[in-house]
């Protein structure tokens, strides 16, 4: 299954309604699993992001609708890294 790491940042809303992450990261938590993906990490960071999320989901298709969905609420900002283990990494390398 894919990797992504998403670097959040919290809108003006997202930071005025501070108070409520907890839940909201409960929410997209329950929204991960309900694509068929898994929740990796989820760290609340200090410095050019607020947090920094690791996920793994079923396809490209699926995380772009995901984080669609996720920024529409207008809470957060995303940049979608997408990743691969080192073993898929290593896969790869083998091939060059």
């Amino acid at each position: 299954m894919p990797y992504y790491v998403l670097l959040v940042n919290w809108t003006a809303e997202g930071i005025r309604n501070v108070k409520q992450s907890p839940q909201r990261a409960a929410s997209f938590r329950g929204a991960v699993e309900k694509a068929g993906g898994k929740v990796l990490s989820f760290l609340h960071t200090m410095g050019t992001y607020d947090l920094v999320v690791s996920v793994e989901l079923p396809s490209d298709e699926v995380a772009n609708e995901l984080l669609l969905r996720t920024g529409m609420q207008g809470f957060v900002r995303t940049t979608t890294l997408k990743g691969w283990s080192s073993e898929e990494f290593a896969h790869l390398t083998a091939r060059l």
